[in-house]
């Protein structure tokens, strides 16, 4: 018996805006819409290259099965932060705007990983700084699904 690990990584683009707030108590976003109001207080990233229907296969694969961890890695030029998180077999990852990353279990369309460590809120202040700025913001994906051969 050997264990065995897959591993997919799909990177996305999106920018900050001027209206980025980061404060929702829950969930991170980013969206390939163009604009951001007040209220989106999750939306960390705009104008995003990728929704999760355009993910490819290996990570879609991966991210739709339960025992797949989640590593989501945020950075700017001046700074960087991560989440860790979980797949699903509940997820459908068939969104083509929104890529939505949950502490709860709850999925959707946009869910990308649910039982996240940590939220908008929870994201590092100068990462946010930069976004306000509308920084760019690369988005990696990493999952990891271990297995027996």
């Amino acid at each position: 018996m050997v264990f065995a690990m897959k591993v997919a990584m799909e990177r996305v683009i999106a920018y900050g805006h001027p209206n980025v707030k980061a404060t929702h108590r829950t969930t991170f976003e980013i969206t390939k819409e163009s604009w951001l109001t007040p209220r989106g207080d999750c939306i960390v990233g705009i104008n995003a290259s990728k929704s999760p229907r355009e993910f490819n296969s290996e990570l879609k694969d991966l991210l739709m099965k339960d025992n797949t961890l989640v590593i989501v890695v945020l950075l700017t030029e001046n700074s960087y932060d991560y989440a860790l998180g979980y797949g699903s077999s509940k997820l459908t990852l068939t969104d083509d705007t929104r890529s939505i990353f949950r502490k709860s279990n709850f999925t959707s369309p946009n869910t990308v990983a649910i039982l996240m460590n940590k939220a908008a809120k929870d994201l590092r202040r100068d990462l946010i700084e930069d976004l306000k700025k509308g920084s760019r913001l690369d988005v990696i994906i990493l999952a990891l699904n271990p297995y027996i051969t």
